[in-house]
């Protein structure tokens, strides 16, 4: 099945919201995405600012390729999409055509007194 890096936001509350880089695979017949655990299929031009429903839950989603200059959303957002770890090196590289930013070291909560 064919895959392609692309853009993944979901439309569930509004015009704009939660979004993700990710990898997404095609069906056969390019009628279903699949990305993660969901599935998706076309809306077919019938949707109001999304193009993609997840079919177990019917919400709407716009899924796109993602631009070389970051502005994936359809509507402006100060929002970055978290780039999933698995495209990370991919998407910066062949399509931002720039170095990847460093990685943020992962924080570990801090103990209070009372945990310990």
């Amino acid at each position: 099945m064919k895959q392609r890096i692309m853009y993944i936001e979901s439309k569930a509350g509004g015009l704009t919201g939660p979004a993700r880089i990710g990898r997404v695979t095609f069906s056969k017949s390019g009628a279903t995405l699949y990305y993660g655990q969901k599935a998706f299929r076309s809306l077919k031009g019938v949707g109001f600012k999304s193009n993609y429903y997840e079919v177990e839950t019917g919400e709407h989603y716009w899924i796109s390729g993602p631009r070389k200059d970051g502005n994936d959303a359809l509507y402006a957002t100060h929002t970055r999409p978290v780039v999933d770890e698995d495209v990370r090196d991919a998407y910066w590289s062949e399509i931002r055509r720039v170095a990847a930013p460093r990685r943020q070291p992962q924080q570990h909560p801090q103990h209070s007194p009372a945990q310990q």
